[in-house]
């Protein structure tokens, strides 16, 4: 994702972009960039199991947790967090809130968005954000057209990795060295106390997407990595080469 100065990652729950794609959004925002994370839901219900261990917990003080803990966590990569609080399990995106998601896309312009797959088996919000966000882009962007309505131009569509990649038919074509900004990811995932199992997980996935990145490139120098599947397809002047 060279080049990338607007990103907008948009997660099913809070934690989504924490995980998936930290290292990518403070690799923009160290760059200059501007980025923001948008979660569709808190994940209050299916993602916050932890909270709800404690004697008489509540919907709306696990939402106020789970708020704080996704804006801290984004403040550490740089980015800016908006939550539409949607409701999780079942996600369900009505046309308000399509329209939302496509003006704020409009408004923000970004040079790339970046979400999830559209097969999950195990998740049912997962799939429901990936259309959403298929459809917002659509609406934002006039598929590429001229239109009756305020359009801008088509912005990339990347999927982030999901836990069970061959089961959602996750292929990654593009790995990003996030080496640099690893540390930033890692206390960005430590901030998500409410998901504490999954920090293992990614730091570990990280170093495995590296180990991949270096004999795909043979760049010695890369310790942590995301993958990514890039959907749009690349329209260039030129075949490109190495970098």
């Amino acid at each position: 994702m060279s080049g990338v100065q607007r990103l907008l990652v948009v997660g099913a729950h809070a934690a989504d972009f924490v995980w998936r794609a930290g290292g990518v959004i403070a690799l923009v925002t160290a760059n200059g960039g501007e980025a923001i994370v948008l979660a569709l839901s808190y994940g209050e219900r299916g993602e916050s199991g932890e909270l709800w261990k404690e004697p008489g917990q509540t919907v709306e003080r696990v939402k106020a947790i789970r708020h704080e803990q996704a804006e801290r966590a984004a403040h550490l990569l740089g980015a800016r967090f908006v939550s539409f609080d949607l409701g999780d399990y079942p996600l369900e995106v009505d046309r308000e809130a399509t329209e939302r998601l496509a003006q704020l896309i409009r408004d923000f312009r970004p040079d790339a968005i970046v979400t999830h797959t559209p097969t999950d088996p195990f998740n049912p919000d997962h799939p429901v954000a990936n259309q959403a966000v298929q459809r917002a882009r659509l609406l934002s962007s006039g598929a590429g057209v001229a239109s009756a309505f305020e359009t801008i131009e088509p912005p990339p569509l990347y999927y982030f990795e999901p836990h069970q990649p061959e089961l959602c038919g996750f292929v990654p074509n593009v790995f990003v060295d996030i080496t640099p900004v690893f540390e930033k990811k890692v206390a960005a995932m430590q901030v998500m106390a409410s998901q504490q199992y999954l920090q293992h997980y990614y730091a570990e996935l990280a170093e495995r997407r590296a180990n991949h990145a270096r004999r795909i490139s043979g760049a010695k120098d890369i310790r942590y990595a995301e993958a990514f599947q890039r959907v749009t397809p690349l329209v260039v002047r030129a075949l490109l080469g190495h970098g």
